[in-house]
């Protein structure tokens, strides 16, 4: 039964058959050929159920407060200063791409976001500068990344929703991690350029002044990260009212800055529908699916299956992980986790991992799918954005952080107070 949910899985995907698409078609076919009784007729009842949640507004939300910063402009002056401060290190503007990457995804909560408005600023420079294109676009669709660890995360509160946890202590829970794989990138990139010099492009030094100048560039996105953050760990909003809140401190700090006008308000707004639309329609779709396959029982024989095998706990997380670095080469990540949460995070949840601490570890193995081929999604946006050169060229730079992302999930796992300190202050 695995064996053919896996088969018709990836030949619809193969087929580009729209994902919720899929989804729901999976969950017909499994109902048709494996149910005892009829679940479609639960349809309607399970859809409603799933979309009928207050926490999921803050989806739309958190996507719309990215737009609004993309189209404004606001990271540009974040580039700007994170540069005159970064830029000294060995590989130069790489540690820029990946600094301004990480101030940026304490807002936007999408990783694609993030990597498209970081291409956008940080590609004319390097191309201006003669860096490495390798190397430099990697760092983009790396950093990109962080977008999803970082809070907010759009994928935190997918998980949250999915697994009944707690959004403010996963948001809390990413905040070091994040961090840390942000310090492993800047480190790794150093030594990196450091031992090969032509991998990285010219490093620049910048006076004093001009580094304190550009600090108000920065300011922007800090007060929205504690309007936004700052309000859910206060305990004064929930993170729908949040997201809220941060939406109209980003309007109102684009109109104290003079750009904000109707037409980005338009562009935003039909941004925020497109996207919001992708994402509400798979994970209404997995609902459903995930009802089918729990009402056939696989749920309960693949749980019962592991626990029979003999396997000890760290083998069976070991067996979750490399069954999410396979299924991270061949499926989009947001659907990746509907499709896989639902089944897999009772088992681990069983053996006695906190469920906060497996998110992030999840999370960190979402990053990797992010930018691995053949679907890595960051590599064809960074790509999108280039217009030239070969994606091979972004693929190639992307490794080097796939293999930062592995040492960070070790430190995860030998040390997993990394990611449970703060839930446990919060608490």
């Amino acid at each position: 039964m695995i064996g053919m949910i896996l088969f018709v899985l990836l030949l619809l995907l193969i087929l580009s058959v729209p994902v919720a698409a899929t989804l729901i078609a999976l969950a017909l076919f499994l109902d048709e050929f494996y149910s005892p009784f009829p679940l479609v007729r639960a349809l309607g009842d399970v859809l409603w159920s799933a979309s009928d949640s207050f926490l999921l507004i803050a989806i739309p939300l958190f996507i719309l407060l990215g737009e609004i910063l993309v189209r404004t402009g606001i990271a540009r002056g974040t580039y700007e200063a994170l540069e005159s401060w970064l830029s000294w290190l060995p590989g130069g503007l790489l540690h820029a791409n990946i600094g301004t990457a990480t101030m940026f995804s304490a807002t936007s909560g999408s990783s694609v976001a993030t990597a498209a408005t970081i291409g956008t600023v940080a590609l004319p420079q390097g191309e201006k500068l003669g860096y490495n294109p390798r190397l430099f676009t990697g760092s983009i669709a790396a950093g990109g990344t962080l977008g999803i660890m970082i809070p907010p995360s759009i994928n935190l509160i997918v998980y949250g929703f999915l697994t009944e946890t707690s959004i403010p202590r996963l948001f809390a829970a990413g905040l070091i991690p994040g961090l840390m794989l942000a310090l492993l990138f800047i480190i790794g990139t150093a030594l990196l350029c450091y031992w090969r010099p032509a991998m990285g492009g010219p490093r620049r030094y910048h006076d004093w002044p001009t580094r304190f100048r550009g600090l108000r560039h920065l300011l922007p996105v800090l007060i929205l990260f504690g309007v936004v953050v700052g309000s859910i760990y206060a305990g004064w909003a929930t993170p729908t009212e949040a997201a809220a809140l941060g939406v109209i401190g980003a309007m109102i700090i684009a109109l104290v800055m003079g750009r904000l006008g109707w037409r980005i308000i338009v562009d935003a707004l039909d941004g925020t529908m497109r996207t919001t639309g992708m994402i509400m329609l798979i994970i209404i779709a997995s609902y459903f699916l995930n009802f089918v396959l729990a009402s056939t029982g696989i749920t309960r024989e693949l749980a019962s299956f592991l626990q029979g095998a003999g396997l000890g706990p760290y083998e069976t997380l070991a067996l979750v992980i490399v069954l999410y670095i396979v299924l991270g080469f061949f499926i989009e990540t947001l659907s990746l986790m509907v499709i896989t949460i639902p089944i897999v995070a009772p088992i681990i949840i069983a053996l006695g991992f906190d469920p906060v601490w497996f998110g992030i570890l999840l999370i960190l193995l979402i990053e990797m799918a992010l930018i691995t081929p053949p679907v890595g999604l960051n590599l064809y946006v960074v790509q999108g954005v280039r217009e030239r050169g070969s994606l091979n060229d972004v693929m190639i730079g992307a490794l080097p952080y796939v293999l930062i992302m592995m040492v960070m999930g070790a430190l995860l796992i030998a040390f997993p107070s990394i990611a449970l300190y703060l839930p446990s202050i919060l608490r």
